[in-house]
């Protein structure tokens, strides 16, 4: 991080080669869970669909289904509406609602037949529905759509997850930030939970933990690793990593609430930050939720060229600068507020 360079410091299997491989690839085998009570329409389910080489699950009820969810996530969901204890829309609205299971397509199989039936299950955010009684053709036709559709979402994972890999690999770049990046991805996202955010924007925190300094990627290891004291030419250079952070996350729809953090995380409220000069609520959110963990971060581990202040030190260091117009002093104020309910706790 490099809030006020001069104050705080800048951040700053293999195979060889003519083997050969005489094993084909094979692709991984597709996971489908059956949630329904009936066991002949457990088992007809099952049958159908192993007849087509998907690996099938079975269970009974929304319990056993979500311990099963949590276990070894699936690709797909069939489940019936109407079960002991929670129904099919719960469940549905249940894993919906989670950003770790959101993605998993979600298909309800009913009896039920009113538009207001379908409305339920559209509000609880299922991604199709089947009639009974199934038909294989239709079955085979759905679910063949829904799993192509989960491996183009899991294609933006995955590269969502090789950026923040990226950013990670940046931080190595200086062993005296070693960590950084997991304390901001840790403490950003509690801040967002402590202000009562929704669940896209604790995640974006914690992807903007990771991510907040990617640009840097293209800053030479002769500014990153010099700390202090950058001249004029090498300060121009340090202040564009957040442009370049953010051109490089844009292209993914995923991250579009993460693009704020990057690119403005080093604004301050009096205006004097970069690369926009914003000032005060001019800032989003997100990024002065970051900004506050990002200065604490900063202040309370050591560096080269600085020793750590103590938490009550950094406390006293940001609640004065957050009133001289450098951070938000609300922000700052719940940071610390939340830092001391998880010490009590």
């Amino acid at each position: 991080m490099e809030f006020l360079s001069n104050r705080y410091g800048a951040l700053s299997p293999t195979l060889s080669r003519g083997s050969v491989i005489d094993v084909p690839l094979r692709q991984r085998i597709p996971r489908i869970l059956v949630v329904d009570d009936n066991p002949g329409t457990m088992l007809l389910m099952s049958r159908l669909l192993e007849t087509r080489g998907y690996e099938v699950v079975t269970v009974p009820d929304a319990a056993q289904a979500e311990v099963e969810v949590y276990r070894q996530p699936p690709d797909l969901i069939l489940s019936d509406v109407i079960m002991p204890g929670k129904s099919g829309y719960e469940l549905c609205r249940a894993l919906k609602e989670d950003a770790s299971t959101r993605l998993i397509p979600f298909v309800l199989v009913t009896g039920l037949s009113d538009r207001e039936d379908r409305l339920r299950g559209i509000e609880a955010g299922a991604d199709d529905f089947l009639n009974k009684p199934v038909s294989s053709e239709e079955l085979f036709a759905r679910v063949k759509s829904l799993l192509r559709l989960k491996e183009f979402t899991d294609e933006l994972e995955t590269a969502d997850s090789v950026l923040c890999t990226l950013g990670l690999s940046v931080e190595s770049r200086d062993p005296y930030t070693e960590g950084h990046c997991e304390r901001l991805a840790l403490n950003a996202s509690r801040l967002g939970h402590h202000l009562g955010l929704d669940g896209d924007s604790i995640v974006a925190l914690r992807r903007g933990g990771y991510l907040h300094d990617l640009g840097k990627i293209a800053v030479p290891d002769e500014i990153l690793k010099k700390g202090t004291h950058l001249n004029s030419e090498e300060w121009g250079i340090m202040k564009q990593h957040p442009l370049t952070g953010e051109n490089i996350c844009r292209p993914l729809k995923s991250l579009w609430l993460v693009l704020p953090i990057i690119r403005s995380h080093h604004e301050h409220s009096d205006g004097s930050g970069y690369p926009d000069g914003l000032v005060g609520k001019e800032i989003p959110l997100l990024p002065r939720i970051l900004q506050v963990v990002d200065v604490y971060d900063a202040l309370s581990t050591a560096r080269p060229y600085k020793r750590a202040l103590s938490h009550d030190q950094a406390a006293l260091t940001m609640r004065q600068e957050a009133h001289a117009g450098l951070w938000d002093e609300e922000l700052v104020i719940e940071f610390f507020s939340m830092l001391e309910r998880r010490r009590a706790a």
